[in-house]
């Protein structure tokens, strides 16, 4: 079965003045994949997300999120995306029920506090307020606000950074959940070996410019048929598994 584009990206280019932050940037991303867009720091990642969210003009190119354009039907897309909020946007006096009700209101919807802070197994912290939570906690509430509007896509920018071994792992299985679920995902990340077993694809951006479009396993392959070695024998696990095994995988809240 043809696997159908839920955003379609067509030479995209955002200039700051001479600066060109995206350069004829193409790519797709298919209903229900899990897609990594990956590349350094000034990549141009994070300024194509924006323009895709409809948070950042864009200075040409073409844009399609869910059938509607970012130029005629922002609105639209807006109602069918869930974009991660950065911590700052979180009112800390307000505990985490009520911080779904405040959200839910914005969606002018109304949600089940506990309904959603079940899908990220945070029920038992629903009168917490969101500076008692730990590095995990937040990170999941946010994803859960992220799904408060029902959307077709969610956007994650960097969603482990920061975390323990086990809240990683944790959060990959939620991710893969919601993907599970019917959701697309779209994120962002610097830890290769998070792409790696979680992406369904990635494009690789450098210089305003995507470079690569594949499969994990197809890039990989390519590059140790071109006669790349690695300069240690390869292992059938590494330390972070070591880890898991050794500290189990329950949540652990600090």
């Amino acid at each position: 079965m043809e696997k159908k584009p839920v955003i379609t990206v067509k030479n995209l280019v955002k200039n700051y003045g001479d600066f060109a932050a995206v350069r004829d940037v193409s790519f797709e991303v298919y209903e229900g994949e899990i897609f990594g867009l990956l590349g350094p720091n000034g990549a141009g990642k994070t300024t194509t997300l924006e323009i895709i969210e409809t948070l950042r003009e864009k200075t040409s190119g073409e844009i399609i999120v869910d059938g509607f354009s970012v130029d005629t039907n922002a609105d639209s897309i807006k109602q069918r995306i869930g974009v991660q909020l950065q911590a700052a946007g979180y009112y800390p006096n307000l505990n985490l029920s009520e911080l779904i009700d405040l959200f839910s209101g914005l969606y002018g919807i109304t949600k089940k506090p506990m309904e959603m802070l079940g899908k990220v197994a945070l029920t038992d912290k629903a009168k917490a307020k969101y500076k008692q939570l730990s590095g995990g906690q937040k990170q999941r509430f946010s994803i859960a606000t992220t799904l408060i509007n029902n959307p077709r896509i969610i956007f994650l920018d960097e969603p482990t950074t920061g975390l323990d071994p086990q809240a990683r792992r944790n959060l990959w299985n939620l991710i893969r959940e919601i993907r599970d679920a019917g959701t697309t995902v779209v994120i962002t990340t610097h830890y290769m070996d998070e792409a790696e077993v979680l992406c369904d694809r990635v494009a690789f951006i450098d210089g305003g410019k995507v470079i690569g479009i594949d499969t994990p396993d197809n890039f990989i392959d390519k590059l140790v048929e071109s006669g790349f070695e690695r300069p240690k024998q390869v292992k059938a696990a590494n330390l972070e598994d070591v880890f898991i095994n050794m500290t189990g995988k329950e949540w652990r809240e600090s």
